[in-house]
């Protein structure tokens, strides 16, 4: 799947993080994170984010993430809803 448009989920409030996806004319997956507790959870974090990616089968994305603090399930969540967004505008 390759993402066309662009893309935001999620706030900056705490304990969410903040999703955008553009397409990567390079056809590879950036992610570029952020994070309040990256050295605690910085690779965890991109495991989440990974792993979310290749369920939705995306193969190329620039995906800026800006992280405070926010449980897997809601880095799913908001990866999930901001890729759906893309291809749907």
């Amino acid at each position: 799947m390759k993402i066309s448009n662009v893309a935001k989920s999620g706030t900056l409030e705490s304990n969410d993080v903040f999703i955008m996806v553009s397409p990567n004319e390079e056809d590879i997956i950036d992610i570029q994170l952020e994070s309040i507790v990256m050295k605690q959870f910085g690779e965890q974090i991109l495991k989440v984010i990974k792993d979310t990616l290749k369920d939705l089968g995306v193969e190329a994305v620039t995906l800026k993430a800006q992280d405070k603090g926010a449980l897997d399930y809601t880095i799913k969540a908001r990866v999930e809803t901001a890729i759906k967004r893309a291809i749907e505008a």
